[in-house]
């Protein structure tokens, strides 16, 4: 059966935005993780200089709206002489603001972890460094995943701003077929079913990689 030409429009370019989606959700969530990691270690382990500067990035990122971000990025640096292409100035938006989260879900798994490890690993000769990194952050990241999923799940979900800044992602692919054939119920509501397939997908994935990284005794299965 053949589509109609709205249904046919309408597919080509959600198809062409969801490419565009899954280019700016991978790198971001990746390259928010890093930051959550190295952030949220320097939260918990750093010096105070180090300490307040992170805590600051995180309190401004947390504590901003993700328009008023990406208006800054997209708009406001050229104003210092910073130009960012929309995909470029979405994806370091959305890296950065899902990365202060990450921070946080981190810090506090990081905190979880008894004190006794950290001093037994100090008398074993272990440096500061080595202890965190092959001690401390494997446990606590074990602990920190389901928050560091959540936020990956929402990220999927607010990458949907990136229209705001001309990067045509799935929404504003679908904003300029429903603008052009005044059907945005049908359109938005397709849309929908898209970024719930993302989400289910996503789910799917974080759940394997939580029963891969499952240790018996350890936290809860």
């Amino acid at each position: 059966m053949e589509l109609s030409p709205f249904y046919q429009d309408l597919f080509t370019s959600l198809n062409s935005g969801l490419l565009m989606s899954i280019a700016l959700i991978v790198p971001s969530a990746m390259g928010g993780v890093l930051i959550g990691i190295t952030a949220g270690a320097i939260r918990t382990y750093g010096n105070r200089f180090f300490r307040t500067i992170i805590d600051c990035y995180a309190a401004v990122f947390r504590g901003t709206p993700l328009v008023i971000q990406l208006f800054v990025l997209y708009f406001g640096l050229p104003n210092i002489g910073i130009y960012l292409t929309p995909y470029l100035a979405a994806v370091v938006g959305f890296t950065l603001c899902s990365g202060a989260y990450q921070s946080e879900y981190v810090r506090g798994a990081l905190l979880s972890i008894k004190s006794g490890q950290y001093l037994g690993a100090q008398a074993l000769g272990f440096t500061t460094f080595q202890t965190i990194v092959w001690i401390i952050l494997p446990q606590a990241f074990r602990r920190a995943i389901h928050g560091c999923g959540n936020e990956i799940i929402y990220l999927i979900k607010y990458s949907s701003l990136a229209f705001i800044v001309t990067c045509i992602e799935l929404t504003g692919a679908g904003k300029t077929v429903a603008t052009e054939y005044f059907r945005f119920t049908e359109v938005f509501g397709i849309i929908g079913l898209y970024y719930l397939a993302l989400v289910s997908l996503a789910i799917i994935i974080l759940k394997k990689i939580e029963h891969r990284l499952f240790i018996p005794g350890f936290g809860h299965h």
